[in-house]
């Protein structure tokens, strides 16, 4: 039988501090309860010496009185901690596709994902983790899937076995969902030795008769070498994050396309040489960036059509495990209409990982579709991989750019994003 707690009804005569003496009692059950229920979030120290209290029933001595409720608001703060940052983070995925989260349920057209589903504990209802769940189609596990198919293929970089390779894999994939796949070709100088190599822009159109369009882009090329990295420079560069999950993203999110409702016809453009570049012994750059980005500005400039892009959306190192995307400066003072929307509309599907603060000035594709095409386009990218503290070792163009140090969730996350911000484009 639990204690009353030191408050001895007996020695109180009066019925006003009878009731209160009652509440009192009804507060104390309830700490006690929350501290049963909340022990577990408590730091291991705090859990072994509630452990060695048996029954929690027997703390009612005066000195427990007085921390009970004390360590009970501490579990509950402990906890609520815990589910913040467990929706502030990205799960980690293993290098399994099949351990990364995926089910996800339906949408309606035009209304927000629930990308929270909440997880109990110890069989109490108590909400402790978020675990993200992506709308249907849209799948983690099958777009880890998809980014480690890519990079088993190896480099990919311009001109090589292993891009013929990649191209072939993307197209049966865009043509068996329904899109039409048309291809951009044209040669380019090797920088190495000035031979021509073949450049290949691919275009998957969806809903290609509607002339309002937007673009949804990214480079599928891998740099050439992995020179940033400290202990072998010259070794296998497989680009996960840098090209392989942008690609894999456009991957996924094709199997929503056929029956997503938009006003805009939608173009996915896979950009070819976007670094086909090589570091020389004293530290140059040898060879040009965003070769195919610039040769796509420039044919909507020289043969102009009556199907006109709106806007786009680029995407570039959107894998990333720990994944923060800030504003990129160029996109965002040049396309701040496009920028806010799509933070925005981050914000309303709780997706926190869009953070409305620019923090980066990025050289990327979106560069020749501004200032040639004069399309407004933003680049959607988490630069700093996998954290702004690790810049110092970061995996950038490193042979550690690895499918493990990726997360489907966040592939996801940012298909999830895009995908609304498709289904509200007006008329």
């Amino acid at each position: 039988m639990r204690q009353e707690a030191a408050f001895s009804v007996s020695r109180i005569g009066d019925a006003a501090l009878v009731q209160k003496q009652k509440a009192l009692r009804t507060d104390f059950d309830r700490s006690l309860a929350m501290l049963s229920a909340s022990v577990t979030h408590l730091p291991p120290c705090f859990q072994r010496w509630f452990a060695s209290k048996s029954p929690l029933s027997n703390l009612a001595s005066p000195l427990s009185i007085l921390i009970i409720p004390f360590f009970a608001v501490a579990c509950s703060l402990h906890a609520g901690c815990s589910r913040q940052i467990a929706n502030d983070r990205v799960p980690e995925a293993s290098g399994n596709a099949g351990d990364v989260a995926g089910n996800g349920t339906g949408s309606g057209d035009r209304t927000l994902a629930s990308p929270l589903t909440t997880v109990a504990v110890s069989g109490t209802p108590s909400a402790v983790a978020a675990k993200w769940v992506p709308p249907a189609p849209l799948d983690s596990a099958r777009a880890f899937g998809y980014l480690q198919q890519l990079c088993k293929i190896g480099s990919r970089t311009t001109g090589t076995a292993g891009m013929l390779a990649q191209q072939k894999l993307l197209q049966e994939h865009f043509e068996k969902l329904g899109g039409t796949v048309v291809w951009q070709a044209f040669t380019h100088k090797h920088p190495l030795n000035n031979a021509p190599v073949e450049v290949k822009n691919m275009i998957v159109q969806w809903r290609p008769e509607v002339k309002e369009r937007v673009l949804l882009c990214s480079h599928y090329d891998t740099r050439p070498l992995p020179d940033r990295d400290p202990k072998n420079p010259k070794g296998l560069f497989v680009g996960a994050n840098d090209g392989g999950s942008s690609t894999a993203l456009l991957m996924e999110l094709g199997h929503a396309m056929p029956n997503l409702k938009t006003n805009v016809g939608v173009d996915f453009v896979f950009f070819d040489a976007e670094e086909l570049v090589y570091t020389a012994p004293n530290g140059s750059s040898l060879g040009d960036f965003f070769i195919g980005s610039t040769y796509f500005a420039q044919r909507l400039v020289d043969e102009p059509s009556d199907r006109v892009y709106r806007s786009g959306i680029l995407m570039d190192m959107i894998g990333d495990k720990d994944l923060q995307i800030y504003w990129e400066e160029v996109g965002f003072q040049n396309a701040p209409a496009v920028a806010r929307e799509v933070w925005e509309i981050a914000k309303q599907l709780g997706i926190k990982e869009f953070v409305p603060k620019v923090v980066h000035s990025v050289r990327d594709d979106h560069l020749p579709l501004i200032q040639i095409a004069r399309i407004p386009v933003i680049d959607i990218i988490d630069f700093d991989y996998p954290t702004v503290a690790s810049r110092t070792r970061s995996y950038w163009h490193t042979m550690a750019d690895t499918p493990d140090k990726c997360s489907g969730d966040s592939i996801t996350k940012v298909a999830t994003v895009v995908m609304e911000w498709l289904k509200r484009q007006p008329k």
